[in-house]
Order: C-alpha cells, then sequence, then structure tokens
C-alpha cells in the first residue's frame, strides 16, 4: 500500500502541484494537508482518494507557487517606513551606534520586506471554480502515478509471497521423508525404556499400543490442511482484485498448522523444518500487510 504519486496544474497565475503519499493502514485514512483546497472540495476529495486508493493512510498536498505577475506584489510604503523609523531609533539607543553604510542598508531593507504588512498579500482565493476542472485532472493524474507505484512495488511483492509459499511446500515435503524415521524412532526409544524395566511385552498388543501412542502425533491431517491452506491462498492472491484482509486470515490457519505439526513432531529433524516454515511464514505476514 506505499506509493508515492505528484502532478501539476498550469493555472493563470501560478503553478498548483498536488502530491499523494500512502502508507500501511487497515482502512482508508485520509489527511488534507493543504490550506489550499477549497472547504466544498473537500469530500469530493476524500471521497475519490478512498475509491482509487481503498486503504492506507494517505496524505494529501497542495502546494501552490506564484507566476511572476501574482508574485508582483505591491508594497505598503507606510508600513516599511514605520518599521524603518522604529529600527533607526533602536540603533541609536544601542551602544555603539554607527550609522549604517550602503551595504547595512540594504539588509535590513531584505529583512523589513520580510515583516507582515509590508507587501500586501492577495485575498482572493488561490482556487476559483474556473480552475477547478484543470486541478481534478493534476489530481487524478497524481493518483494514477501512485496506483502505477503501486503496481510495481505488487509485482515485486507478488514474486516474494509466492515464492515463499512454495519454500514452505517444499519444507513440507521434507517432513515427510522424516515420518518413516521418526516413527522408527520412537518405536526404538519405547523399546529401550521396556529392556531397562526388564519388561517383555506381548508382542500384538506391543504393536496395538504403539499404534495407539502414535495416532496423537499423526500429522496427515494438519499435512492436508497446510496445503489447502497454501493452495487456497496462491488462488485469492491470483483472483482477486483487493486480497490482502483475506491473505492475512489465510495466513493465520497456516500458521495454526504448521504450530501443531511442530507439537507433534517428537523429531529434532521436523523439528528444525518447523522453525525454517515459521520463519518463512512470519516474512510473509510482515509483506502481506503491504498488499491491498
Amino acid at each position: 500500500m506505499t506509493g508515492y504519486g505528484k502532478a501539476e496544474a498550469q493555472l493563470p497565475n501560478g503553478k498548483l502541484t498536488v502530491e499523494i503519499r500512502t502508507l500501511n493502514s487497515k482502512s482508508a485514512d485520509i489527511n488534507i494537508k493543504t490550506p489550499l483546497l477549497p472547504k466544498e472540495k473537500d469530500i469530493p476529495v476524500r471521497k475519490k482518494l478512498a475509491d482509487r486508493l481503498q486503504r492506507g493512510t494517505i496524505d494529501f498536498f497542495l502546494t501552490y507557487e506564484a507566476g511572476a505577475a501574482d508574485a508582483a506584489r505591491p508594497i505598503n510604503a507606510d508600513a516599511l517606513k514605520s518599521y524603518y523609523n522604529q529600527v533607526m531609533l533602536l540603533r541609536r539607543e544601542l551602544p555603539g551606534f554607527t550609522a549604517p553604510g550602503d551595504e547595512a542598508n540594504s539588509e535590513i531593507l531584505a529583512a523589513l520586506l520580510r515583516l507582515p504588512d509590508v507587501v500586501d498579500a492577495k485575498k482572493a482565493d488561490v482556487l476559483s471554480d474556473a480552475d477547478w476542472p484543470v486541478v481534478e485532472q493534476a489530481i487524478d493524474a497524481a493518483i494514477d502515478h501512485l496506483l502505477e507505484f503501486r503496481s510495481q512495488e505488487g509485482a515485486v511483492l507478488y514474486r516474494d509471497v509466492t515464492g515463499r509459499i512454495r519454500t514452505i511446500l517444499g519444507l513440507y515435503d521434507e517432513v515427510e521423508k522424516l515420518e518413516g524415521e521418526r516413527i522408527e524412532t520412537v518405536k526404538t526409544r519405547i523399546l529401550k525404556n521396556l529392556e531397562d524395566l526388564a519388561q517383555k511385552p506381548d508382542p500384538a498388543r506391543f504393536e496395538q499400543e504403539l499404534i495407539f501412542y502414535l495416532e496423537k502425533y499423526d500429522i496427515n491431517e494438519e499435512k492436508v490442511r497446510l496445503r489447502q491452506h497454501c493452495r487456497y491462498f496462491m488462488e485469492t492472491i491470483d483472483g482477486e482484485p483487493y486480497p490482502g484482509k483475506k491473505l492475512g486470515f489465510i495466513i493465520q490457519e497456516m500458521g495454526r498448522e504448521i504450530n501443531t505439526t511442530g507439537s507433534k513432531a517428537n523429531h529434532a529433524g521436523i523439528q528444525r523444518l518447523v522453525v525454517q516454515m515459521k520463519d518463512e511464514l512470519e516474512k510473509i505476514r510482515e509483506q502481506s500487510m503491504n498488499i491491498l
């Protein structure tokens, strides 16, 4: 959901720049960060941003750069003289006063021009109704650029998360290869414990009890469900326009199956594979926060 878009609108008296920035968020949190937008346009702009960008913390900026004609604002001579006389009076009252030279006068004048009311500000609104169609085109263009940015980032995210899904499936294939070894390890350990106790169980009864014991550690259901979740993940990311929230739920279910596999593993090799799967899934979870 991160992105950035920028566009410009050329107005009769200057140039307006539209900038839009988005960050991750579960909903559309829109911040209009400009005093230039007319009040009656606030709601339509928010609706446009929410409709086209869907989700994210959305910061909307408008900046205005006056043209040469608009920038040439009249100087309030009375205010300038008043400020100058006050400055000169203060200089005479300060210790070590000397009459300012030409360079000092230039610096004083430059400073005075920045004081309030010296340069008359135009009170008219920057954006008029006649300007709005051009401004709206610039807003649409900025949104288009942001969506293009998102699309490029989305392609990178897609390759990353789908590659990690394939990695998880490959790791589970390795788990399957160790299942037979795990059963033999458990069986050997139980037999050794019985030998240490000098017990000789009935072979038929022992096999029956062993099967019952191993059923508690069976991971076939987890294996089937995890693969179903991975398949559903791929179908969702490939088939839905805004899959982000649903992918989050699927990731939760995948984590549940991986955790259960770990709790039933009873085998050091399988535990290591489970840790690797958890690491891959956590990276998928982090990346999914940036998917719409």
